[in-house]
């Protein structure tokens, strides 16, 4: 029977800490590093819920500040995409060193801005990540990295969400590498409503099972250590 432990951990990047919580699977099958969108952090519900449900499918999970609370407090930094995927590349790194999850293959779960900085940090590091989901997020954003991304991306937006929903079908056809496009009807850009949050969490589950389920290997990170 598979057993989750949960634990608060520091993350080094640029001479800052950055604080996460890592919940850590009994022979996980991936580790899920999650990427927040603007105005959020670490403890948000829905990012939580949908770390939950990866848990419970099996997979490891990482939720870390992108920002120190200073930065954060500069709305520059909060837009900023390649300062964002350089953390997310810094998290990678440090799993990477982690005895506990260093084999395991790795996807990034991305939410508004997050998503571009998600897809950005995936163009970046190559096979180095396996899977890439976009949670109502604004890929446009990551600009010319779409091209570059090689890592199956899917795509989660809203049927409520229009202007995201277009900017998303915009970027995923930028997207050479594999892709899906899903709409959850009924859903507006936060999933507040009734069963969306759910079926997030169903889709984002099949879809890192089916990407991330294959044998521990030893990292490249061609793209090396970030500053």
């Amino acid at each position: 029977m598979r057993t989750t432990r949960e634990k608060e951990v520091s993350i080094p990047t640029g001479g800052v800490q950055l604080p996460g919580i890592q919940a850590l699977v009994s022979d996980a099958e991936g580790l899920v590093i999650f990427a927040h969108g603007s105005g959020s952090s670490r403890l948000s519900p829905r990012n939580r819920a949908v770390a939950r449900a990866l848990n419970a499918e099996g997979l490891s999970t990482l939720l870390f500040d992108l920002l120190t609370p200073d930065e954060a407090s500069d709305r520059l930094n909060v837009f900023d995409i390649g300062l964002l995927a350089t953390r997310i590349r810094a998290a990678t790194v440090w799993t990477r060193e982690q005895a506990e999850t260093k084999g395991l293959s790795i996807g990034f779960f991305g939410a508004s801005t997050g998503a571009a900085a998600a897809l950005v940090a995936a163009a970046e590091m190559g096979r180095d990540v396996a899977a890439v989901v976009s949670r109502g997020g604004r890929p446009d954003l990551a600009g010319t990295a779409l091209a570059r991304v090689t890592a199956p991306t899917l795509l989660l937006v809203g049927g409520l969400d229009h202007e995201v929903l277009e900017l998303n079908r915009a970027a995923a056809r930028l997207l050479s590498c594999e892709n899906r496009l899903e709409v959850i009807p009924g859903a507006s850009h936060l999933f507040e409503e009734a069963g969306t949050l759910e079926e997030v969490e169903r889709l984002a589950g099949e879809w890192f099972r089916q990407k991330l389920a294959f044998p521990r290997r030893e990292p490249h990170l061609g793209a090396g250590r970030p500053g």
